[in-house]
């Protein structure tokens, strides 16, 4: 069994999609819809922009859902997924490709979660950091055990989990977990505390926008960050979405379900490789490639 997998935030580069952009009709169209859909030319900032540019969240989660979803369809009949997933951000990638939401209604939903995801930043100094070589369970009682706002926000891997909140509670996390015997506690370069309480404002405001957008039955069971099993209904897939904007990603227990479940190799599909290289963290043998170097063989 396949399973299809989709990038979040951080995977992107500059010139990301010129490649589709250039060799395909199809991929072409796509781009030019999103121009008009978003009302800028994220076309350029892809394939031109700067690091800096790049990194702006209105751009940022646009451009890598961008490039999942097209290298998705200019995959073609060689897109048979039996399972999808998306880490953060990429569930609505994952979403699209599997046929329960329209390509233009899963943009502007990424738009919208993108730019109430920084309003919601903008509130109140927060940040994430990531603790390597610690159990999970002790994390979470560090968390538990510090004032303020700090959770584990992403299960990435064994041994790999990063917490988010409020820029002293986190810092003071990251402390505990030295002292504990991290490997490392890493405040992360990111623009607020993403999959925590503090994106409270930005859950409402994606909660209206999903509510009111379309969603069909997948042709695929997806595994949602939030429960971290197969999903194929669309009101509990809506329900997990929204609430995936101030739960925890589950990762690591969405690769063992999804190995639990069948899958016999996994495939990545968007910019870079992180989420390759996680699955061979839960399994140093497990069969992983990239969507991206099938299309450019």
């Amino acid at each position: 069994m396949k399973a299809y997998v989709f990038p979040g935030q951080g995977a992107q580069f500059s010139g990301m999609g010129k490649d589709l952009y250039d060799n395909s009709d199809i991929a072409k169209e796509m781009f030019s819809r999103a121009n008009e859909i978003l009302g800028f030319e994220i076309t350029k900032i892809m394939f031109e922009g700067s690091d800096n540019e790049l990194k702006e969240t209105k751009v940022t989660q646009p451009a890598i859902f961008l490039h999942s979803t097209i290298l998705a369809t200019v995959l073609g009949e060689s897109f048979k997924p039996d399972m999808v997933a998306g880490h953060s951000l990429g569930e609505i990638s994952s979403l699209v490709v599997n046929n329960a939401l329209s390509f233009e209604d899963g943009l502007r939903l990424v738009s919208k979660r993108a730019l109430a995801m920084q309003a919601a930043c903008e509130k109140e100094p927060s940040t994430m950091a990531a603790i390597l070589g610690l159990d999970d369970n002790v994390v979470e009682e560090i968390c538990a055990g510090v004032d303020g706002v700090v959770v584990a926000a992403n299960y990435n891997c064994p041994g790999q989990l990063v917490i988010s909140g409020s820029v002293p509670a986190v810092e003071k996390a990251c402390e505990v977990a030295t002292e504990s015997g991290a490997r490392r506690a890493l405040l992360l370069p990111v623009g607020g505390a993403f999959h925590s309480p503090l994106m409270e404002p930005a859950r409402e405001e994606l909660a209206a926008a999903i509510e009111a957008t379309e969603f069909k039955t997948p042709i695929c069971p997806v595994y949602q960050n939030v429960v971290a099993c197969a999903v194929t209904d669309p009101a509990e897939i809506k329900k997990n979405l929204v609430a995936q904007l101030t739960a925890p990603v589950r990762w690591t227990q969405t690769m063992h379900s999804m190995i639990a479940d069948g899958a016999e190799e996994v495939i990545e599909v968007g910019p870079g490789k992180v989420l390759q290289g996680l699955f061979k963290k839960v399994d140093r043998k497990f069969p992983t490639s990239s969507a991206a170097l099938a299309i450019a063989e």
